[in-house]
């Protein structure tokens, strides 16, 4: 099979939603970070964290990124790696499972959360010197300008 049919088949099998539930011994985890190698460190509902891995049939052609959610299975080889996943997880089948009653009330949280933005949070651009003037509430009169330099 060449690269672009397997490609094109394994894209197809992972953003097809098959509207499956999880079978008795998969769990619903969250994506902390990547470690590099095809391995993910992620944490449990219960707030275990631990390492899976990602199937060769994954690999090179779907991406997991931090905050994402999957769907694992137990594996017994290794000590530092417990699980391989099966499943990344869209926005649709997050929704089914919810409907279900499958999906982990811990991980609702998380969500409510990440929605609140602060301007902290947001980046700021070092690259260009912004010379930025704030008018103060105390006087009113004057009238300050912002001027970029290029």
């Amino acid at each position: 099979m060449s690269k672009v049919n397997k490609r094109k088949h394994v894209m197809n099998e992972a953003l097809w939603d098959d509207y499956e539930l999880p079978k008795e011994n998969q769990s619903i985890v969250k994506v902390l970070k990547s470690r590099g190698n095809n391995l993910h460190e992620i944490t449990t509902p219960s707030g275990e964290e631990y390492l899976v891995s990602m199937p060769t049939k994954f690999r090179k052609n779907i991406w997991v990124k931090r905050g994402d959610y999957i769907l694992v299975e137990p594996i017994t080889e290794g000590d530092k790696v417990k699980a391989e996943i099966v499943k990344i997880m869209n926005k649709d089948s997050i929704k089914y499972y919810k409907e279900n009653n499958v999906w982990p009330k811990e991980f609702d949280d998380d969500k409510k959360e990440n929605t609140e933005v602060n301007d902290d949070d947001l980046f700021t651009n070092t690259n260009r010197a912004h010379v930025r003037a704030y008018q103060s509430d105390s006087d009113s009169s004057d009238t300050s300008e912002c001027s970029e330099s290029d």
